[in-house]
């Protein structure tokens, strides 16, 4: 599958544009197994990169003009590189525009135009970052087309302040950090205050487990309010308690949080403080007892996003309790919430069963067929011709 994307990226650039690109440029989805919301909070996440990708086919031009077109929409969009603002009418386009406009202004090299054209099988909609992995596709290859030399942790900078201020949505900074720093079997553990990172392994394999996306059809968009005023209430809840961020904060403080925070605020701290506690008991755990006793701690995960961030939607809760019920060790929505995709980790030999289980739920309760396929660890981003 992934050799046949990355000839026909190459193929599609060129019926698109004339002539061959320059190479092709690959960056993976990502799920984040733990650590929802906490990214902006500069607290702990512990995505991996999946097996799930984009690739970018690019050559460089000799005026000013970028172009970008895909698989997925038959628009061409086009903009001088000195000229690429936020707006609407950029559509997704916006993502590719946005990488280009931040590694020029991270960079300050006076980076040329260039005609892109994208390839995915990162589903979107679904949680799983297809946003950032158009961003890193694009990302490592201007940064090298055009000699940047930004390293990855300056490129996910790139990426985050693309959907910052050219996308207009208020993201973190995880799931460019996951995309460009994965590795095989391995889970990246992110420090976004300082943006340390550690890879974990994650040791699914060798103890029969697998982890199912259960990709609910429900969409969802960052630029959406529901996003924004999750983290409206957390830069309003550190302001309260006088912290800088919520990471300054731990379970001891909830205390004082919820004598000095209305009902709303309060949760929506809560949900952050323990989550974070809960990204650090998953790798601690993950390292002393092996990943089939991490799931009371995604299961919690789940629960806390659904009740206390409210980010969850029925066809979510359904996924993770059906999962539950038949077999999974533990299942939590991830991504940013109000749609999207659930996880469940569970043995090989129950996939199928929790599979068909999941499905058979869904048409009972008149919800769209999700769509459910394993992932495993993969790398993060590269050139692959």
């Amino acid at each position: 599958m992934t050799d046949s994307l990355i000839r026909k990226a190459a193929a599609d650039f060129e019926a698109k544009f004339g002539y061959a690109p320059t190479g092709v440029w690959s960056a993976p989805g990502r799920v984040n197994l733990i650590g929802e919301h906490t990214d902006y909070n500069q607290g702990y996440v512990f995505p991996f990169a999946i097996n799930r990708h984009t690739f970018a086919a690019i050559a460089l031009r000799e005026d000013n003009l970028v172009r970008v077109g895909s698989s997925f929409s038959p628009t061409l969009h086009e903009v001088p590189l000195d000229s690429i603002t936020r707006d609407d009418k950029n559509d997704w386009a916006a993502y590719p525009f946005g990488v280009a406009w931040a590694i020029a202004k991270l960079s300050e090299v006076a980076g040329s135009g260039f005609d892109c054209y994208i390839e995915s099988d990162v589903p979107v909609g679904a949680g799983l970052s297809s946003s950032a992995a158009i961003e890193c596709a694009v990302g490592v290859a201007l940064n090298e087309l055009w000699n940047a030399g930004l390293d990855k942790k300056t490129l996910a900078k790139a990426g985050q302040l693309a959907e910052n201020e050219i996308v207009g949505a208020p993201t973190g900074i995880m799931d460019q950090s996951a995309s460009l720093l994965g590795e095989a079997d391995h889970g990246v553990f992110l420090d976004c205050r300082n943006l340390e990172s550690q890879v974990i392994d994650l040791g699914f394999a060798k103890a029969g487990l697998e982890l199912l996306i259960i990709d609910t059809k429900v969409a969802h968009r960052h630029a959406d309010g529901g996003y924004a005023s999750r983290r409206a209430a957390c830069e309003a809840g550190a302001a309260a308690m006088g912290v800088s961020s919520l990471r300054e904060l731990n379970e001891s403080n909830l205390p004082k949080a919820h004598d000095l925070l209305d009902n709303t605020t309060f949760r929506r701290v809560r949900h952050v403080i323990t989550e974070n506690q809960r990204v650090l008991d998953t790798v601690r755990t993950l390292r002393e007892q092996g990943p089939g006793a991490i799931g009371a701690l995604l299961y919690a995960s789940h629960e806390s996003m659904r009740d206390d961030f409210e980010i969850s939607v029925d066809e979510l809760d359904t996924a993770v309790e059906t999962a539950m019920r038949h077999g999974a060790f533990g299942a939590r929505m991830t991504g940013g919430g109000f749609g999207g995709a659930a996880i469940a980790l569970a043995p090989t030999e129950r996939i199928s069963e929790i599979s068909l289980s999941v499905i058979a739920e869904f048409e009972a309760l008149g919800f769209a067929k999700p769509e459910i396929f394993a992932v495993s660890a993969g790398p993060g981003a590269r050139r692959e011709i």
